[in-house]
């Protein structure tokens, strides 16, 4: 429906979820990854089957989890298993097609920060650290990162690396030995960014209606590289806006 408003927040839930179309096994935490994975069931993923690292495959979730570790995560689910098990049978073995990640930092190759802001040994702020991270980002086939584009978390530098993108760039992810082929795209407030080069680069691929090459640059703390065409993404339909506010968060709890 032409002219309907919609948040950001629901902006970057439906690109993420239309980038989701066909996938089969997705590795996703609680809040704007969760509610993306729940509407890609309901319009263009029907056989998704969602994956927490706290053990649980295929959950069918009653309600919309407060944490990878809330019960209502077991309900429906296909099989709930250790966490060991579920990164050693599942994961390891490279059988998580897409998994969904962020970070409180990333650089121009993908790599995140989840562990620190400053020095490691005095930091600013000590961040939660890896959990599963490092290991989703080097096992799982495909990685999609959701983050709001801000200056201070798209950096030239990180302060720690906590989980690998492309490293240096290039093929050194692959000369590396690291088994997945690293971060895809980007999914921001603004814009969708992607790897699509030889060098492995972030660049901008496609802007959000309204916004322009301007407003992304200034958020990223390099110069920013340009995809050779830029694309226009699609607003939120009308549909996809009624099962976000109707069905996946009724209540407003991350949209």
């Amino acid at each position: 429906m032409s002219g309907t408003a919609y948040t950001d927040s629901e902006m970057m839930v439906a690109v993420a979820a239309r980038r989701l179309q066909g996938a089969r096994t997705v590795f996703v935490g609680v809040g704007l990854p969760n509610i993306a994975c729940n509407l890609a069931r309901y319009t263009v993923a029907p056989d998704l089957e969602l994956i927490y690292e706290s053990g649980v495959y295929g959950a069918r979730p009653e309600r919309l989890p407060l944490s990878i570790g809330d019960p209502t995560l077991v309900s429906g689910a296909i099989s709930v298993v250790s966490m060991a098990d579920l990164f050693g049978l599942y994961l390891q073995r490279g059988l998580v097609e897409i998994a969904l990640l962020g970070g409180a930092q990333i650089d121009k190759y993908g790599n995140l920060n989840s562990t620190v802001i400053g020095s490691y040994a005095k930091p600013k702020t000590r961040l939660p650290g890896s959990g599963g991270a490092l290991e989703i980002a080097t096992h799982a086939e495909r990685i999609f990162m959701i983050m709001r584009l801000k200056r201070r978390a798209f950096v030239d530098k990180l302060d720690f690396r906590t989980s690998p993108g492309h490293l240096s760039g290039g093929s050194s992810r692959a000369r590396s030995g690291l088994p997945g082929s690293g971060p895809e795209i980007v999914i921001t407030d603004k814009a969708i960014l992607n790897f699509a080069n030889a060098e492995k680069e972030m660049q901008l691929s496609a802007l959000y209606p309204g916004r322009a090459i301007q407003d992304v640059q200034a958020e990223v703390g390099w110069p920013l590289r340009l995809a050779e065409t830029i694309e226009e993404v699609a607003a939120p339909t009308a549909e996809e806006l009624r099962l976000i506010r109707e069905v996946v968060d009724p209540h407003g709890m991350y949209r």
